[in-house]
């Protein structure tokens, strides 16, 4: 039995700041109404089908590209705190105006908006954790601030699907309204952490982190090994995306009355698993190399997606949820930690904006790849279909680590990984 102490040592020892924005994730997640909802709200309250709701739901991931490039590129100019600071300010903005819409198309352009200014940010996000962290509290550092989001998403979604049918407004300015106090918090007690990255790495254990001069291109195809986890990464997140597409409407296919109430609740079960189960999985795969843990993941994603196709009640469902969310946190314990202790200091903004990008495109076109695939399959067979998907990218992710192990991948100049 892993003791208490054990349990939690991993999060003990971070700098201040690292705590603080542990809680303001609980607060943030607490309002997180309106992503879990979204398809439902485009489908049951504004009317789109599920072919157009998936193509929207797409389009919005192609727009947040430029813009989550925009935001790691200003993380690495003008600071971390000052970007995001302005844009998820901007979105609970965007929110609070959606609260105020009927639900037509311009609540989805608004909508669309707030989106994009949430993911000009999160690159800042990431980079400011890293400049707070070495190597050695990185793991701790990002499983806590996945932590904290899941404490707040555990109850927060559950909420919004009670809200949602009588009170949608309220959907669109709580959310809002959790963020900016969210925000108060880092505007408070975390301080600017850009200067931090003018000062190079002289840690030998720590060589793919010193400062580089050229373009975030440059750096990345002296890495290599990033560009082929992207790609692997993207299989993963197409997966992935069916937890906010396919599943909700598989809910409100089989539970139509009570449907966004039960999505609500999974939601809540897939935020109170991660509260839970991530101190268990942390200990558990600590001694696990990075690479080795993201194939135990995607194998997670291959049962829990896949099985949704094969049974159908709501104890089920639930049993799949639990499922994929262990793989959800094995792989986001695991793939930011990667990036960043390979990614030099003075580009952590871009390449945690590039990297996240490449394989963000699995998202993007889960929706609309589904979304074009239910028209000629059964739901049952898009599941199983995603399950076999999935598993073929486990290969692949394992035979990237074999590959890494042999050296045949090279790091900078002519040393082996």
């Amino acid at each position: 039995m892993i003791g208490l102490n054990r349990l939690f040592s991993p999060y003990k020892g971070m700098p201040k700041e690292i705590y603080v924005i542990f809680v303001a994730k609980i607060i943030n997640a607490l309002g997180c109404f309106v992503m879990p909802l979204l398809t439902i709200i485009l489908t049951q309250n504004v009317g789109l089908s599920i072919q157009m709701t998936g193509f929207y739901i797409s389009l919005s991931g192609l727009l947040y590209l430029p813009a989550v490039l925009v935001g790691g590129k200003l993380a690495d100019t003008i600071g971390r705190k000052k970007v995001i600071m302005l844009f998820d300010g901007l979105a609970a903005g965007f929110y609070i105006l959606a609260g105020f819409m009927k639900p037509s198309m311009p609540m989805v352009y608004v909508l669309m908006l707030a989106g994009a200014c949430m993911v000009t940010a999160r690159p800042a996000h990431d980079a400011l954790i890293a400049d707070l962290t070495t190597p050695e509290t990185r793991n701790g550092a990002y499983a806590l601030s996945y932590m904290g989001w899941n404490i707040g998403f555990a109850l927060g979604p559950a909420v919004g699907g009670m809200l949602y049918k009588n009170h949608l407004p309220l959907v669109f300015i709580g959310d809002a309204l959790t963020a900016l106090i969210a925000l108060g918090l880092i505007a408070f007690f975390v301080q600017e952490t850009i200067l931090r990255t003018k000062e190079d790495i002289i840690d030998v254990n720590r060589r793919m982190e010193k400062r580089e001069e050229g373009s975030i291109l440059t750096v990345l195809l002296k890495r290599p090994i990033l560009i082929y986890f992207a790609i692997i990464m993207l299989g993963y997140n197409f997966a992935y995306a069916q937890w906010s597409f396919m599943l909700p409407m598989q809910i409100m296919q089989n539970f139509s009355v009570d449907g966004a109430k039960f999505f609500g609740y999974i939601a809540g079960f897939n935020g109170l698993v991660v509260m839970l189960f991530t101190p268990i999985v942390m200990k558990i795969v600590e001694e696990i190399k990075s690479m080795r843990r993201m194939v135990y993941g995607g194998l997670f994603y291959v049962f829990g997606f896949g099985m949704l196709g094969v049974t159908h009640s709501l104890s089920f469902v639930f049993l799949w949820a639990f499922t994929f969310t262990i793989g959800e946190i094995i792989l986001a314990i695991s793939v930011t930690p990667f990036i960043v202790n390979h990614t030099p200091v003075s580009h952590r903004g871009r390449m945690n904006s590039v990297i996240p990008v490449m394989f963000g495109l699995g998202e993007t076109l889960g929706p609309v790849g589904m979304g074009y695939a239910l028209t000629y399959v059964s739901m049952d067979t898009g599941w199983m279909f995603i399950g076999i998907t999935t598993f073929i990218f486990s290969l692949f992710m394992l035979g990237l680590e074999k590959v890494e192990a042999k050296g045949i991948i090279k790091r900078v100049g002519t040393e082996s990984l």
